[in-house]
Parts: C-alpha cells; structure tokens; sequence
C-alpha cells in the first residue's frame, strides 16, 4: 500500500495546523480528509400515539428491522475474519439483544411510534452502560449504531456508515462502530483518527489488522475540516492540515521505502547479532489463520482467540464444532508453535447461554477463566475439544487461561491441560500475576503477557476513556516495570515469556519488550514484518539498553524518546 508505512515524521512538513492525540498504529498518510455521513434524521413528537388496533403491526415492523439489522452484522461477520469477524459477531448479539428490545416493545405496546422507541429505549440503555464505564462505556458507540441502523430501516433511508472515497483518504470520526471500521477498504481509507477511543478500542484492534495509520483520542480533531488535504502521523500521533506538498512527498517517498523493506522481511524473528525472537500472528478463526500463514513470514501464532465460536448463538457449540474450529487454525500452522487462549467472555462480550449477573464494574468481574464459577463445564468442553483437535497435529499445542490472579487458579488449570497432554500456560493481565510471576511460573509452562488489560488494571484507568488515553499507553514506565518483572522471572526459570497484548505491534516498543525479557512477540499479521525488520536492525544489547532507558523516564513520551534515542 503505497501511502503508508512504518515510519514517523522529524516535523510537521510546514502544516497550518496540528492536532495531537494517542498513538496506536505506526505510518504515514496523506490525503484528503472524510467523515461518516449523518446519522438519519427525524422528528421526535412525544405526541404521537399510535392507535391500539395498530400496535401489533407496529411490533411487527419493528421486529422485521431489528432482524433485518442483525441478520446483516451476522452475514458480515461471516464474510470476515480475525478480529473483524469477531467485534462483528458481538454487535449481531448486541443487536438482538433482549434488555433493548424488550424496553422498545413496551413503549410500542403503549402506543409509542416504532422509531421512536427505538432511539428512546436505546438511549437509556447507553446512559445505563456510560455510568457502567470500563468496557461497557465502550459497548455505547456499537448501540448507538444499531439505533442509526434500525431507525434507518424503519424509515426506508439507506443504510448509515462511511462513504466510499473516490481517492485515498483520511477517515476523521468522534468514534467508529465496529460495522463501519471491519468494512473499511484500505486501498481508499489510508488512515484513521478518532475524537473518542483508546488504544484497545474496536477502532485501533482492526486498524492494525488493516495496517493502515490510527491515531485516538484527538481532543480538538474538529480543527481539521472534512475536504481538507492533511497527513496522519502514527507514531509520533499527529494529524496536520494543510502541509507543504513537497515535503510530506518526500516523507511519504521513504515511507514507501520502509514499507517495501518490511513487505519483504522474511524471518526468522532475530536481532542483529542473532538473539532469536519468535514473531507470531494474533488471529480468530481458521481463514485469518491460513490468511496470515500463506506468505511463510510468521512463526505459528501467538494468540488465537477462541470467543468467536461462542458469540451471537443461543447455545454453546459442540464438542465436534469446537474441535472442527481448532483444529482449522492448528492445522494453517502445523508443526510450529500454536498457542490458544480459552474463552475470555463476559463483561462485553456476553454469552447468550450464560446468565450473567448485573454487575456494577464489569471489567472486574466475572469474565475469562472465573466464569468456571458458575460453569465449570464450559472449560472443560473447550480443552477436551482442543485435545482432540491435537490429536491430527504434529505439535503439541500450547493453552492459556485469561484473567488469572493467583498461583493457586495456574495451579489447577495448568492440571487440566497436562491431564489431556497439552501444554499448560496463562495469561499475565492482572498485576497480582506479574507480581507473583515467579510462583505462578513454577505451575505453568509458559506466560503470555496481554499489554492491553495489564496496563489498564495497573493504571487504575478505563482503556476506552479518551480522556485517559495516555494512561492506557503500554509505554506506561509502570507497566514496563512489570513486564520487567515477568521477564526475569522467565529467564530464571527458563521459560518462554510472550507478548500477546497490541503492545507487540508497535516496533519500537518490540524493541524494548525483547531487552525486557521477552521471547515472543504476538500481533496482527498485517504489524508484524515491520516488528521483524526493525529487530532485525538492533542487537539485543541495544534492546537492554533502550529498555533501562524506558524504565528510567518518567512518562510515556519520555519513554519513547528515550528508547528512540538509542534504537534509532
């Protein structure tokens, strides 16, 4: 993709005006600025009444664009893979929702119009779900999209979303759905910037699995106007309106060049002076995992996400339909290392087939492995149908349970996996694990790191809250410190310590991750040649280096800059 590339920009190529916001995928673009269209518009008359031998119907239509509306998220969803597939899976289950639906019909049952239960019970629903904060703050964008899209259908108006540019552009939003952000076509949105988001939102997820430019949590993004020519700086987090044409060119010149370089990185993961560093691919499903292994870049795969055969269904899958799934993706990649991560549901992604409780902090409560609380079974299911997928395999798999807290929860799953022959392994997310890294390591065979969760958790700050983005920078000096913290426990013990988190798609920070301590570096597909060139160019020295350095600053930028200085 000739507009973008990994590589930042010295300064702001003469631009009228910058605006600054949180880093998430590294490149360069330039192009001319859009925005999604306008949601449909109507009239709210609390007057209207519709009259009671017509209510039925009214129910009737409702129910016909609710359908509608959720059949097409799940026929996307389908239609997708990776991490796409995924958030698109969630929104279909979102959309057919029981809570927002019900609370519409009954405001249709008393003679409110169709269209305006709709907007009225999904906004209360989304003001439930902002004072919830954490993960579920961030469902309230996905809800107010469903409303947009129902409305619309109810009205007989197009569909909302993004538009499809003419040339390649810039797309500048408050914040995306997850409907509009999986259909983007990178050849004609080269980047994207966000008012709202942090770096784990739906929004940077898939801008990584596109491999195009994001920047979050632009507090005056409005200064840029839609028309406008203006450039999306990735790693340094700047959008600049109106540069001088010729020197962007030029930046976008050498771009170009990196982004060659990277395309034709083909491993094996080392630094310069041959430190080896497996570089693994994140994916969801059997087609993103024969898609990120067709070039022979990759290594295996670091994460594979096992919610997507869980979500929008009203029952559990099989046994069978598990073991058919993993045996998909263990099978694009076999013979080499394939780790999987057992079901991280609840919270924000609900299971239709669970009763969850109301919980006043979601993202604290049950989700991951401590949904075994009330359905032990669950988990069982799954490792039963991952030992039967091994047994066509010639490598043994590798699982990881999510949300472990204590050594005494590694303990007994890391049983459970070697009862059935696999290797046992968890997932370091929550700060009590990093702290007692070493014990938990003494259970289990292996940790991976998820950057995403164990920055939030250590911060004390929502990953989707824009305004505490820079809190919920894995450059967090703090959070480094922890990661240190597991990287020593590892090498004391000879044990494999990854990175799962997207903390492992940005270069630099791969850099710095290595000198840590860590030995595998998990991330979108699309991210990771250009993870591998870059190590490729540094020795591991110099990662140390670059990582005593990050841990001496005081910030997130100084960190960067700090590393930067000795990485280059």
């Amino acid at each position: 993709m000739d507009e973008v590339a990994v590589m930042g920009s010295a300064d702001n190529y003469g631009a009228d005006t910058t605006v600054q916001g949180t880093p998430v995928v590294h490149g360069l673009a330039y192009g001319p600025v859009i925005r999604p269209a306008e949601p449909p518009a109507f009239v709210i008359d609390a007057t209207a009444e519709i009259a009671e031998e017509q209510r039925a119907v009214e129910t009737e239509r409702f129910d016909a664009a609710v359908t509608t509306v959720a059949d097409r998220f799940s026929a996307r969803a389908s239609a997708s893979t990776g991490s796409s597939a995924e958030v698109l899976a969630a929104t279909a289950s979102l959309a057919k929702d029981r809570s927002w639906i019900r609370a519409a019909k009954k405001r249709i049952a008393g003679g409110t119009p169709a269209v305006v239960a709709t907007s009225s019970a999904i906004d209360q629903i989304a003001e439930q779900f902002t004072k919830l904060g954490g993960l579920m703050a961030e469902r309230v964008t996905d809800l107010k999209d469903i409303r947009d899209r129902v409305v619309a259908e109810l009205l007989g108006l197009p569909e909302p979303g993004i538009p499809a540019p003419d040339e390649p552009s810039i797309l500048c939003a408050d914040d995306l759905a997850p409907a509009d952000t999986a259909g983007l076509d990178p050849t004609r949105v080269i980047a994207l910037a966000t008012r709202l988001g942090g770096p784990s939102s739906h929004t940077a997820i898939i801008a990584r699995q596109l491999g195009i430019p994001c920047i979050v949590a632009i507090e005056d993004l409005d200064r840029i106007p839609t028309g406008a020519m203006a450039f999306v700086d990735g790693e340094r987090g700047v959008v600049g309106l109106e540069p001088d044409g010729e020197a962007v060119s030029v930046a976008v010149e050498k771009a170009r060049e990196v982004a060659a370089a990277a395309a034709a990185w083909r491993g094996p993961g080392q630094t310069a002076d041959g430190h080896r560093v497996l570089i693994l691919a994140n994916v969801a499903d059997g087609p993103s995992a024969r898609k990120a292994a067709e070039p022979g870049v990759l290594e295996g795969v670091g994460l594979f996400r096992t919610e997507l055969a869980f979500l929008d269904r009203p029952d559990e899958p099989s046994v069978a339909e598990q073991t058919e799934l993993y045996g998909a993706v263990i099978g694009a990649f076999d013979g080499q290392k394939v780790v999987i991560r057992t079901l991280d549901a609840g919270s924000d992604k609900p299971l239709k087939f669970v009763t969850h409780p109301d919980e006043p902090n979601p993202a604290m409560g049950v989700r991951g492995n401590r949904i075994v609380l009330s359905h032990p079974e669950i988990r069982i299911h799954q490792l039963d149908a991952i030992a039967e997928a091994a047994k066509s395999t010639t490598a043994v798999p590798w699982v990881m349970a999510p949300m472990i807290a204590t050594v005494a929860e590694a303990r007994e799953f890391a049983a459970l996996v070697r009862e059935r022959g696999l290797v046992p392994g968890v997932m370091v997310e929550v700060p009590s694990a990093a702290v007692m890294a070493d014990r938990i390591l003494a259970e289990v065979d292996f940790v991976s790191i998820g950057t995403n969760d164990l920055t939030q958790y250590t911060m004390a700050a929502d990953r989707m809250s824009p305004e505490l983005a820079a809190l919920t920078d894995p450059w967090q000096p703090a959070v480094l410190a922890l990661i240190e913290r597991v990287g020593a426990a590892g090498a004391a013990q000879d044990k494999q310590v990854g990175v799962c988190g997207e903390a492992a798609a940005d270069p630099l920070l791969a850099c710095v991750l290595v000198g840590l301590g860590v030995t595998s570096l998990s991330s979108a597909p699309a991210a990771a040649p250009a993870v591998g060139l870059k190590l490729s160019t540094v020795t591991l020295d110099q990662c140390r280096e670059a990582a005593r350095a990050a841990l001496a600053a005081d910030s997130t930028t100084a960190a960067r800059e700090a590393a930067r200085a000795v990485l280059g």
